[in-house]
């Protein structure tokens, strides 16, 4: 079934009420037991008496300001209150003195610095005596204070250090948690966060990034708070270098103590599997020596409910080579080494980086241990570094200062050595979380992430509902409130599917409407990947529902959407694809026997990069190799199946 324009429900037309009398129009009013059945709660109207999320709401997980050591050590003069402001959507200066703002204002918005040597970026740019008394704080201060290449080098110099282990065990001291200087910027951060936070306007998260790379493989999480300053302030947060860890299992054991101190909730959410070298999602043993025994899947399940799917460091879901019938796989694919590229890429690491592997993967350590460490719901999220969390395409302001809109930033390489490199074109201007909750407060919000009712998009604002049952029909989708069905007959995104009834297979109901000021969608496809009773692990990509009249060819493809994409004048017509899709489908290869799960993937028609936008602005070509033109999309959570045991 595909949809196009979706009729209104059930409705008295004008006619009728032009012909009919006032005391016959009487005979028309529907009964209470009538309306139970149109609309679920008994009342003519149909938002009333409903206590599932009706709003979807939109932010970002991950943002860093001048206060984290990176971003400032590459010039970033913001800090928090820019980034809170540009998100609610007032116009702010960049650092390099570009006037910004985003089209539209963000719902909320997670502050995440680098939990790591707080205060030291401005410290070194200051020149502070304490940087300047250690012969390594001497030489990167040098260095920046010089500017240009020699600014650059110094940086990256001093983020290697980091990521090997190096650091001067005197300035780490200085900076570590339990110092004044730590204390002073943990308590601006927390201060920040309430300064901005206004339930049901904005919701301003408190949070940071614990930035565990050990050897430079990306083993990062951001810890994200449901609560307020109050409970906040009784906690430093927990740091990767000495005094601290960068094993997981240590980071467990600190949010395990925050909510036993504090009687709060937090959890953990980790990104950039793609630079970890096959650490992100071990199947055997743990970068830090242990094993994933029973132990690790049960924390790791309990404190990190999400993972961040699309972002400025490339795409997350999938690899052409770990899928590789999958035709749109291979997007905005990172896979040069890890974050330092001190270590080039090898395939046999790529199972371990990936959403939809890992997904598989813990369908395989659920059979194993009875407990899925890998059954995360998806979010995206921008992890820029210049305080502004800008994904679309045409406002893209980079990954750091050093990438904000300049005639030379494509040329520029986020990182470069000779394992590798990772070309500044390369940078992705991705993404933003979707959060389906009841309010716009810190609580709704926190709660719907934990239960996964969330969707990560590469940048626009697309709506999109995903549900399961056993018992889903067309025309459960046939009105403008395909919500009203999915809570009643089934469990929406982030959900296990409900008891199996009778022998039937699972259906699934997708909505999903494109961005408002954004591209038509091209297709809706429904990703399913299960494990089979001999142990193997599958999966496979169904186009569900589409645009236009293509017909799926002999070789079970569907034809590509067309391309109206306009180079030259960075630009594209909305000529093709659909304004909004539906479909309810059934799995008709399904095996009650076999665990799976399902998630969907909503595609836009094809539209420009932003290398052809900064082309346009500035008059430049655009560097061979670059890629111009991609499809943008959402990637709903997953809701998974479980057999009867």
């Amino acid at each position: 079934m595909r949809i196009n324009h979706v009729r209104l429900g059930t409705t008295l037309t004008m006619a009728m009420v032009l012909i009919v009398s006032l005391p016959a129009l009487a005979q028309f009013v529907p009964s209470q037991e009538y309306l139970q059945g149109a609309y679920g709660p008994p009342t003519y109207s149909p938002y009333a008496q409903r206590a599932f999320p009706s709003n979807v709401y939109w932010g970002d997980t991950h943002l860093h300001t001048g206060l984290s050591p990176d971003a400032g050590l590459f010039g970033n003069t913001t800090g928090p209150d820019e980034a809170y402001r540009f998100a609610r959507g007032e116009e702010v200066k960049s650092s390099t003195g570009l006037p910004a703002k985003l089209s539209r204002p963000l719902d909320w918005l997670v502050l995440t610095e680098h939990s790591d040597m707080m205060g030291f970026a401005t410290d070194i740019l200051r020149g502070a005596p304490n940087i300047l008394a250690d012969a390594k704080g001497r030489e990167w201060y040098d260095g920046l204070s010089k500017g240009g290449n020699a600014a650059a080098d110094a940086a990256i110099n001093l983020i290697t250090t980091f990521s090997q282990g190096k650091l001067p065990p005197d300035l780490l001291r200085q900076y570590a948690p339990g110092s004044k200087i730590y204390a002073s910027v943990w308590d601006g951060i927390i201060d920040a966060a309430e300064r901005y936070n206004e339930p049901g306007r904005f919701t301003a998260f408190i949070g940071y990034e614990w930035t565990s790379v050990p050897q430079g493989n990306n083993l990062h999480r951001n810890v994200v708070f449901r609560d307020n300053a109050d409970r906040a302030r009784q906690v430093v947060p927990m740091v990767s270098q000495p005094p601290g860890s960068t094993d997981p299992l240590e980071l467990y054991l600190w949010l395990e103590s925050y909510e036993a101190k504090t009687g709060g909730s937090v959890f953990a959410l980790a990104h950039n599997g793609n630079i970890s070298n096959g650490w992100m999602f071990p199947t055997e043993r743990t970068y830090a020596g242990g094993k994933v025994d029973q132990n690790y899947v049960e924390q790791r399940a309990r404190w990190e409910p999400l993972y961040e799917i699309t972002q400025i460091k490339g795409d997350g879901e999938a690899h052409p080579l770990l899928s590789p019938d999958d035709e749109f796989a291979d997007y905005e694919t990172w896979d040069a080494g890890n974050l330092d590229l001190s270590e080039a890429k090898k395939p046999d690491m790529l199972q371990r980086e990936y959403a939809r592997e890992a997904l598989k993967q813990g369908l395989a350590l659920e059979a194993k241990f009875g407990t899925n460490p890998y059954k995360f719901g998806f979010s995206g999220a921008t992890d820029s570094h210049t305080s502004l969390t800008t994904a679309e395409e045409d406002n893209y302001f980079g990954k750091s200062t050093s990438a904000e809109p300049s005639p030379k930033r494509m040329e520029h390489p986020f990182t470069k050595t000779d394992k590798g490199v990772f070309e500044g074109y390369e940078l992705v201007a991705s993404g933003y979380t979707g959060v389906w909750a009841t309010e716009n407060t810190r609580h709704a919000l926190y709660d719907a992430m934990v239960r996964r009712e969330v969707y990560g998009t590469t940048g626009p604002r697309i709506t999109v509902r995903f549900f399961g049952s056993w018992e889903f029909e067309e025309d459960d989708l046939n009105s403008r409130q395909p919500a009203f069905r999915g809570y009643q007959k089934g469990v929406p995104m982030g959900a296990d599917m409900p008891a199996r009834k009778g022998s039937g297979a699972p259906t699934f109901m997708v909505y999903a409407l494109r961005d408002p000021i954004g591209a038509n969608l091209d297709r809706i496809q429904i990703v399913k990947g299960w494990r089979e009773t001999n142990g193997r692990l599958r999966e496979k990509v169904y186009d569900v529902v589409w645009s236009g009249d293509r017909e799926v060819g002999a070789n079970g493809k569907l034809p590509p959407v067309g391309n109206t994409v306009d180079i030259e004048n960075a630009n594209w017509t909305n000529t093709i694809g659909a304004s909004e899709l539906g479909t309810v489908w059934s799995d008709q290869e399904f095996d009650p026997d076999q665990a799976a799960f399902y998630y969907a993937r909503v595609l836009e028609i094809p539209t420009p990069r932003w290398v052809v936008y900064d082309a346009y602005r500035f008059g430049i070509e655009i560097p061979e190799g670059a890629v111009k033109i991609g499809q943008e999309r959402a990637y709903t959570s997953p809701v998974w199946y479980t057999p009867e045991s």
